[in-house]
């Protein structure tokens, strides 16, 4: 039996003084509890300690928490000067490097320590909670507790039982991440969890979609905000966590699921990685933030043309949808039957690149375009031009789109656009953590919105999107290119078959 962790007079040892260290001990002290904070670098806990105070200074500052409740906090944040000082602890939270050896090393020595009921916690990312209580005469005791950056702002935590964890010990860690007022989902012991694995799809996918050369990054992210609703784009974000970290994270988890295709890194990175291109923190990345940056040139360049008085549009999915945006816009649309000879040809294909679906549709693919309608936002609108797209028409259809006010995208001819792509995979790569059974259903979708922000977690996106049209851009993107990650799982699929919602469990 572990102790109770919400006893009054709980003692939590904070190992690690770093920013998520720290900022894992100022929860706490925030929250009552006599917080212990350790670091082995001399003054690094101090570093600390002052950081946290200059931080609430900035809080009472703005009116959000008044001088004695920082005080209050300070006063229940204490240093300790050697691993001795933490006996008094019924809970440990480790934050140090992310090292299998030296986080069991550590451990190891504080199992001399602690009382024999006291919890190890690791706020471990990559590594296996079951690996690290391995080394541990009592592995039963050891859990993860994995929180997100900044500690004190994110509001979820990670909850990870090993294998050889205490029946109880999740539920402990549980109540625990209550009580220091943030929101715990409960996953297995698995790669990545579930954050660090749901982010598989969407910055990994936009690297491919840049390598392809269908977009650039500014475009990508442009979309990704306008048309998709993201409050970061892909590129932003990489550019936030920094090149070499989520390189790191990708090759990690590639290797730790056997080199599972879904997860496979990404050579535009790996280079941009090598040449110092890390984001904010190196001055640059995919953008430059030593320089003001001028605007990237289009990837494909549009010549301006007038606005065409009629189209005719393939009655497919989101056909009709787009006969009334473009109505509205002032242009006479068609939906279905044989077009016009000369007739500029919307498609609105899901998974299919434009050059397939005028193929398939038996357009002339000179004077055919293809407008993404998988979410059917309208701040931005994606054009899809193929090898064959006339200049004119292309321009033609650039001033159809954007003449209501909408900004217009164009980019080039690709299996699921842009937008279709980067969705389709989140939602795909959500079902595959739901089929490892990794976390509940409910959990995933929670653990993504609060951990990356995304505006829905995975599985409520491809219920909004419509499990059977996502299925749709999975299996068109797979048919066209024979590549494996666009393999969507038997957890989507099944579902898409039933009409159900992807939340549903088995």
């Amino acid at each position: 039996m572990t102790v109770d962790l919400m006893k009054a007079d709980l003692v939590v040892a904070v190992f690690g003084a770093g920013t998520m260290g720290r900022g894992i001990a100022q929860v706490c002290a925030q929250a009552g509890i006599d917080t212990l904070l350790y670091d082995a670098r001399a003054g690094a806990v101090d570093e600390a300690i002052a950081a946290v105070g200059k931080g609430l200074d900035g809080q009472v500052a703005k009116g959000r928490m008044t001088e004695d409740a920082k005080r209050a906090v300070m006063a229940k944040l204490k240093p300790m000067t050697s691993l001795e000082e933490a006996k008094p602890a019924g809970l440990v939270i480790e934050a140090i490097v992310e090292d299998l050896g030296v986080k069991r090393d550590l451990f190891k020595k504080l199992e001399a320590i602690l009382a024999p009921d006291a919890v190890l916690a690791t706020n471990t990312s990559s590594l296996s909670v079951t690996e690290i209580a391995a080394g541990c005469a009592r592995p039963e005791r050891v859990g993860g507790l994995h929180f997100f950056n900044p500690p004190p702002v994110m509001k979820l935590v990670e909850v990870i039982a090993g294998l050889r964890s205490a029946p109880d010990l999740a539920d402990a860690l549980t109540a625990f991440t209550r009580r220091i007022a943030k929101t715990p989902i409960v996953a297995t012991d698995t790669p990545g969890f579930v954050v660090n694995h749901a982010g598989r799809a969407y910055g990994p996918e936009a690297l491919r979609i840049i390598g392809q050369g269908i977009a650039s990054p500014r475009e990508v992210d442009e979309l990704m905000k306008d048309a998709a609703g993201f409050r970061m784009g892909p590129f932003e974000l990489l550019d936030l966590i920094g090149g070499d970290v989520t390189h790191a994270v990708m090759e990690s988890m590639y290797g730790r699921y056997y080199e599972e295709p879904m997860y496979q890194p990404s050579a535009v990175l790996a280079t941009r990685v090598a040449a110092g291109l890390l984001g904010r923190k190196s001055g640059a990345g995919f953008y430059d933030y030593k320089n003001a940056e001028a605007a990237s040139a289009p990837t494909v360049a549009v010549e301006k043309q007038p606005l065409p008085t009629a189209v005719w549009i393939a009655d497919e999915d989101g056909g009709r949808d787009l006969a009334t945006i473009l109505e509205a816009n002032g242009v006479k649309a068609t939906v279905g039957g044989a077009p016009a000879k000369g007739a500029l040809c919307f498609v609105t294909p899901l998974g299919e690149d434009c050059t397939s679906a005028a193929l398939r549709l038996e357009l002339d693919p000179a004077r055919t375009v293809a407008v993404d309608m998988l979410g059917r936002f309208g701040k931005r609108h994606t054009v899809m031009k193929n090898p064959l797209t006339a200049p004119d028409v292309l321009g033609q259809a650039v001033a159809a789109l954007g003449a209501g006010g909408a900004a217009v995208t164009a980019i080039n001819d690709s299996a699921g656009f842009v937008t279709q792509r980067l969705l389709s995979m989140i939602v795909n790569v959500g079902t595959r953590i739901a089929e490892l059974r990794v976390a509940a259903p409910a959990d995933i979708d929670t653990a993504v919105e609060l951990g990356l922000n995304y505006p829905k977690g995975p599985l409520a996106l491809g219920d909004h999107l419509g499990a059977a049209r996502v299925l749709a851009v999975l299996d068109g993107m797979f048919a066209l290119t024979h590549d494996p990650k666009y393999r969507a799982t038997t957890w989507l699929r099944r579902r898409a078959a039933l009409g159900i919602s992807l939340r549903t469990p088995d």
